[in-house]
């Protein structure tokens, strides 16, 4: 039973520290706005996965146009993640009245999650065949592999976020300038790979 604690473990350090657009997202909010910024975006993967993790459970085994599905999801979540690297390239200088601001990190993350093919290919292929095997061991089991799973994947999340608040101070001016740049030129790259995925899911390369 305490092999799936492990495994959720393992696989949720893996995702937290892969790099993709929710953790660059996480960085450029952190950076725009504050560490409470990135730490609601860092919140996202427990708030549109759990839809995900109860479908790929309960059609897995009979979805015939999964690639189709796929293919469409990481098209539209390229056009947003284009759209906020477009924007990261715009970026001029921090915040600074906080209290007024409304960064909306939340559903930025949301959407960003939403969108991205990786949460479903990774349950409907990795999470959900070991999810079914932890239930036919007790009711604990399979608690215990997505508990860890995304304690690990949210907490990696907000140590990122608290770690680029602490060197917020640091990066203001001219470099806050060149990190938005490069990290909307991450995002264009992150944007360029999900459109190449979709258009290999729908068969068109």
């Amino acid at each position: 039973m305490f092999n799936y604690l492990a495994m959720g473990l393992v696989l949720g350090l893996s995702a937290g520290f892969t790099p993709g657009p929710l953790s660059t997202l996480i960085i450029t909010e952190t950076l725009q706005y504050n560490a409470k910024s990135g730490m609601k975006v860092a919140l996202a993967p427990i708030i549109v996965d759990f839809p995900i993790i109860i479908l790929s459970v309960l059609i897995l085994q009979n979805l015939s146009n999964f690639d189709i599905i796929m293919g469409v999801i990481s098209m539209v979540g390229g056009s947003v993640v284009l759209g906020m690297g477009y924007k990261s390239f715009l970026a001029k200088e921090i915040a600074v009245n906080l209290e007024k601001s409304n960064p909306k990190s939340l559903s930025k993350g949301v959407l960003v999650n939403a969108l991205s093919p990786h949460p479903y290919i990774f349950w409907f292929s990795v999470g959900a065949p070991m999810l079914t095997k932890a239930m036919d061991v007790n009711n604990v089991a399979p608690a215990l592999f997505v508990g860890s799973f995304y304690l690990m994947l949210v907490g990696v999340k907000m140590m990122l976020a608290l770690l680029t608040g602490k060197s917020k101070g640091y990066l203001t001016g001219k470099r806050y300038r060149v990190i938005m740049r490069v990290l909307g030129l991450v995002l264009v790259l992150f944007a360029i790979m999900l459109f190449k995925e979709g258009l290999e899911l729908l068969g068109v390369v």
